[in-house]
């Protein structure tokens, strides 16, 4: 994005506050706070990049992907790399999905619905005022009137469907059950965005993960940024903070970061942690700081992702037009079950690096049997789940022996699937299975997969049970804020950026009073 002509603050200025990330977390309240007349600075470990420099080649796009090495075990180990965190000025939303679907009230409310999980401590109702805001920030198109909520409305109508969403749609209509097309941050229409320019309408590309150049797909470094900048906020890429300095009274008063191999410090009068899941309590476990409680790291979530693809006679070039262009969320409270939540169900397109990868590391295939489905892959057409996980004390992230190219330890996360998850992918593994059968499939095959880094710092009315309030405040540290999905209390059955995003510009709203 545009840097130019920003303004700057020098490293002795006491800014009012410093924000970690750039992406869904940070970017909202950037701007909001700029826009306010405070003086901000956001650090970004990764690049600035040029939209032109992105491109659909698979073998090159891993560059906006965190590829620094995270390890990871358990009995069910969670994939990093290409998978969750971003990389450059507008984080996670350079590579993600776009798929926006709204967070449902009872998801917010498990345990007192099931007993199991947690509540939200947050208001429902309260939280959609700014996931509305949010929608008509950054541009969501979306089916009208949506069929699991009547009184929602999208300004942008629904980009245009793939073969995938064409697969799924049939059927499901078979099956009888309800399906729309998705909301997603694609624009449908052109439209100019404030302070960043001309936004194009959907070009009909299977390659948004690997970064889109023409701005139909909304990041922050298209939306939320060149506000935060034209209000005065100054943008540092390749600034990776790793220490937090206090005062005498245990308040935050600088950052330390590595920029170009040099060391730096500025001082803040507050500090906002919007790294993410992984890269928020790797910090504060490096530091030592806002963890009394003992769960920083603790209660690490990842939606249930499997994915059932289909071989057809007809070619599917699904690779081709908006990636998840369908949704159902007729399973967000199935009948019957004993398990506790739910998911919602998207048509899968798939990049053929992105596919082969899923065959081998969620599939087990290799050899003569990985070639074949690739030679095939042209016929195939997916659906995927996205699931609700539970929290619990035995998924965490802890620091390694092992130190980073910053001279971090680096991030273990162990993982292992519980009773509830298991249900869930196995209810959804066969619904997405008869969908598939219903529309005609010769042959199906799963692929296990988890999405999404959550839960590590998560928000508590009780101090003993989080790390931050309701609002993002720390428990310990009265100036210092955390403001992305590390604080997710339960993972939900919808996807995070939407829901990060509001939660963003309500935290801002706090600061400020």
């Amino acid at each position: 994005m545009n840097l130019h002509d920003m303004r700057t603050y020098a490293h002795d200025d006491v800014v009012d506050f410093v924000v970690i990330g750039t992406g869904a977390g940070g970017a909202p309240l950037l701007a909001r706070l700029a826009e306010r007349g405070l003086r901000v600075v956001a650090l970004e470990a990764g690049p600035n990049f040029d939209p032109d420099e992105f491109t659909n080649d698979e073998v090159e796009a891993p560059r906006i992907n965190w590829m620094s090495e995270r390890l990871s075990g358990g009995d069910s180990p969670t994939a990093f790399g290409l998978n969750n965190s971003g990389w450059g000025v507008g984080g996670g939303t350079l590579h993600w999905g776009a798929f926006t679907p709204r967070p449902d009230p009872r998801d917010m409310n498990l345990f007192t619905e099931s007993g199991l999980g947690a509540d939200w401590p947050v208001d429902h109702d309260e939280l959609i005022r700014y996931i509305i805001d949010v929608e008509r920030t950054i541009g969501v198109s979306g089916a009208t009137p949506y069929p699991w909520d009547p009184e929602r409305e999208y300004l942008e109508p629904p980009v245009d469907r793939n073969a995938s969403a064409d697969i799924m749609a049939a059927g499901c209509a078979r099956l009888g059950i309800r399906a729309t097309d998705a909301p997603a941050a694609i624009l449908s229409r052109e439209r100019d965005q404030p302070h960043h320019g001309r936004r194009r309408a959907s070009q009909n590309l299977g390659t948004i993960h690997q970064g889109e150049r023409y701005g139909t797909k909304a990041t922050t470094a298209n939306t939320y940024l060149p506000v935060a900048v034209a209000a005065g906020a100054e943008i540092r890429p390749d600034s990776m903070v790793h220490g937090i300095e206090r005062d005498i009274l245990g308040r935050v008063s600088a950052v330390v970061y590595r920029h170009d191999g040099r060391e730096f410090r500025q001082r803040c009068a507050n500090l906002v942690l919007a790294g993410g899941g992984i890269e928020t309590p790797r910090l504060l476990l490096n530091t030592g700081l806002a963890n009394s409680s003992g769960q920083v790291g603790s209660n690490f979530l990842a939606h249930g992702a499997v994915q059932v693809w289909g071989r057809f006679d007809e070619q599917m070039r699904s690779y081709r037009g908006y990636p998840s262009g369908l949704i159902s969320e007729d399973f967000v409270r199935p009948d019957s079950v004993d398990f506790a939540g739910g998911y919602l169900l998207q048509s899968l397109g798939a990049m053929p690096l992105t596919y082969a990868t899923g065959l081998v590391r969620g599939g087990g295939l290799w050899g003569s049997e990985l070639m074949d489905e690739l030679d095939a892959w042209r016929f195939t057409a997916g659906i995927g789940m996205n699931g609700e996980c539970l929290p619990t004390e035995n998924n965490r992230l802890v620091l390694a022996d092992e130190i980073d190219e910053w001279g971090v330890p680096r991030a273990i996360v162990t993982v292992t699937t519980g009773p509830n998850e298991q249900a869930i992918n196995e209810h959804a593994t066969a619904v997405m299975t008869r969908i598939l059968d219903a529309a005609g499939a010769l042959e199906t095959r799963v692929l296990a997969r988890t999405a999404h880094t959550l839960g590590t710092c998560r928000m508590s009315a009780d101090p003993a049970q989080g790390v931050v309030d309701a609002d993002g405040r720390s428990h310990d540290i009265p100036n210092l804020w955390i403001c992305d999905n590390s604080t997710f209390p339960s993972a939900l059955s919808a996807n995070p950026c939407l829901t990060q995003m509001a939660l963003s510009l309500r935290t801002a709203d706090r600061m400020l009073g």
